[in-house]
């Protein structure tokens, strides 16, 4: 088991407060405290220009501008476009992974999940990150 990086900025994007609360939680207690929300994808990308985050875990279903779209405009940015994105959904269709795929996610997390399941995915991607590094 990876150590969490404790200088590491996480992104949590739901436009649900329970889950927002559910996935901080688990990210606490996995050793993550620097945690920043967003309650929508055009909150998630002004906090990208504002600061770096080291990692975004995103709802793909949201009022607006949903997670797909975000993702697509972290990858089409310069500064953001090597940020490791899961993609955090109940949204579990083959056609909408393959879409989040070929969208260049990082990961895929099916709700309802557990922290266990939110930590290999984090291991996961972080250590894919710095392979590419």
């Amino acid at each position: 088991m990876m150590e969490p990086d404790n200088d590491m900025k996480v992104l949590v994007v739901d436009d649900s407060l329970v889950m927002r609360r559910i996935i901080t939680n688990h990210l606490m207690a996995l050793g993550y405290s620097k945690i920043l929300e967003a309650d929508s994808g055009e909150k998630a990308l002004q906090i990208l220009e504002k600061e770096g985050v080291d990692l975004i875990l995103s709802d793909w279903c949201m009022r607006g501008m949903h997670g797909i779209e975000v993702l697509r405009s972290v990858r089409k940015n310069e500064a953001t476009r090597s940020i490791p994105f899961i993609m955090v959904t109940a949204e579990a269709q083959p056609h909408l992974m393959l879409e989040a795929i070929r969208a260049q996610v990082s990961d895929y997390v099916v709700k309802p999940f557990t922290r266990e399941n939110l930590r290999q995915s984090i291991e996961k991607v972080l250590v894919l990150g710095q392979v590419g590094s």
